[in-house]
């Protein structure tokens, strides 16, 4: 009974580590990126996993309607946005640079 135990034992810790050093963190990434595309919203600016710049004009349940230009609209999937430069509703934070300036006045 005893050996039993001692010979799961190194695969029970190892899967403990795989736990908490690999499928935890990814859950949790894929649970920030699956909030991220749901507060998408029209004005917002993004940037899509091709690199591609634009404003969202237009959503859809699974397609981002995106300006990329003066009187150029792409239509991407709703997964293709990578991350969300700024918002419309909120103001972007202030850069390092512009925080130094106030603090040396």
């Amino acid at each position: 009974m005893d050996s039993t135990l001692t010979n799961f034992l190194p695969i029970i810790i190892m899967f403990a580590i795989f736990y908490f050093l690999l499928i935890r963190p990814q859950q949790k990434k894929a649970k920030q990126r699956n909030a991220m595309l749901s507060a998408l919203k029209k004005g917002d600016k993004i940037v899509t996993i091709g690199g591609m710049h634009g404003t969202i004009q237009e959503l859809s349940d699974d397609s981002v309607t995106l300006r990329i230009a003066h009187n150029v609209n792409v239509t991407f999937d709703r997964g293709a946005i990578n991350n969300v430069v700024s918002s419309n509703a909120s103001e972007p934070a202030p850069t390092k640079t512009e925080e130094t300036k106030e603090e040396a006045k």
